[in-house]
């Protein structure tokens, strides 16, 4: 998910806060306002990656958890 190109979620989330606010202050232009929002479904769409990740690392950790141990022993 992460590369040099990519930000992280909490990176695209606070962009995506800066893109909402810019819209909804208004004067821009059409075309910025366009762009604005074409850039802010994008950064939607990465936190939405970044949060379904989140979910599926989540998920394995809690049914691996959930499996006894495959010796039959207790982790202790």
């Amino acid at each position: 998910m992460a590369d040099e190109k990519t930000p992280s979620y909490e990176q695209a989330r606070e962009e995506l806060t800066e893109v909402v606010r810019r819209l909804e202050a208004g004067g821009l232009t059409l075309e910025q306002s366009i762009e604005l929002w074409e850039r802010g479904e994008r950064l939607a769409a990465l936190c939405e990656e970044w949060l379904q990740g989140a979910r599926v690392k989540l998920a394995a950790a809690m049914a691996q958890r959930r499996q006894p141990d495959a010796a039959g022993g207790t982790p202790f």
